[in-house]
């Protein structure tokens, strides 16, 4: 079943992003990732304020492959940099109704 994560970063630093962009998104894209939104630009309409400057909703094959694309040996060097720069959140949603 396929499955959508959800990531939110509040930005602390800049200098991570060069190095981190390209080669992340390259290896999602390798590993069967689609991107649904990357964006800056979003609006709160309900929630407690926080100071995100990025949403990105990743859309993935199955949970499978999403949980082996976080274990991959060349990740964990790109996600050991991405967390050194924003404080990040990384939901990972199944893509059905789960309470219909």
């Amino acid at each position: 079943m396929a499955c959508h994560s959800v990531l939110t970063a509040i930005r602390t630093h800049a200098d991570w992003v060069p190095g981190h962009v390209g080669p992340s998104s390259q290896l999602m894209l390798r590993h069967g990732g689609k991107y649904l939104s990357r964006t800056a630009d979003h609006e709160v309409l309900e929630a407690v304020y926080e100071d995100t400057a990025l949403r990105i909703i990743i859309q993935w094959p199955s949970t499978g492959t999403a949980k082996t694309f976080m274990n991959v040996p060349d990740n964990l060097s790109i996600f050991a940099a991405r967390t050194a720069g924003p404080e990040s959140h990384h939901f990972l949603i199944e893509a059905e109704d789960g309470l219909a």
